[in-house]
């Protein structure tokens, strides 16, 4: 008698991490961070305490990993039909969502986790990823715009920087600032790939 192969959408793995994911957010609601352990984690999302320590290793490796789900963008950069508007207008969110007491939670629980992990790596990637949606328009209308990397430069590491240590004077200016002064910079732009 041959046995069909069972289809698990998403696997047990992606169902034991939603259930965790969850448990921990929950539980950060209800308890608090502080109260928060992985067997109390466990016990709320109905697995054992060793497949969470066989996952993450240790609670703040897992809230390492919850940070950096919570921080993934849902839906691409709205266009506002030019560069200097869509940049604006991103980096304005970023600042305000990143630098709110619970945006400041996530990314330092995303820079703690485990220092060969990748999780902060994947949180670069999200902003990369959503600055290249941007730029790859602002090429379709055939403006010129800088490249990536230098949009992660001078627009995205000094809000984070400031987002980390120097949250006070955090404002949607001082993010159109920094969006300005990269493209009235002329060494910033390239100029629109021709067909």
């Amino acid at each position: 008698m041959s046995r069909k192969p069972m289809v698990r959408p998403g696997g047990r793995s992606a169902r034991v991490q939603e259930a965790v994911h969850t448990a921990v957010r929950e539980l950060q609601e209800e308890v608090g961070r502080s109260e928060l352990t992985v067997p109390l984690v466990a016990t709320r999302a109905g697995v054992t305490p060793s497949t969470i320590y066989r996952r993450w290793g240790d609670l703040q490796e897992l809230l390492s990993d919850v940070a950096v789900e919570r921080l993934r963008p849902d839906t691409p950069p709205p266009s506002h039909g030019h560069l200097p508007a869509d940049l604006r207008g991103w980096a304005e969110q970023f600042i305000e969502e990143m630098s709110s007491p619970v945006g400041r939670t996530y990314i330092r629980d995303a820079l703690l986790g485990h220092p060969a992990g990748d999780n902060a790596a994947r949180c670069s990637a999200y902003a990369a990823e959503q600055i290249e949606v941007m730029l790859a328009r602002a090429a379709e209308r055939g403006e010129n715009a800088p490249d990536v990397e230098t949009v992660l430069d001078r627009v995205v590491a000094p809000m984070m920087y400031r987002i980390l240590f120097r949250p006070g004077d955090l404002t949607a200016e001082y993010a159109h600032r920094l969006v300005r002064e990269l493209l009235d910079d002329p060494a910033t732009r390239r100029p629109p790939v021709s067909d």
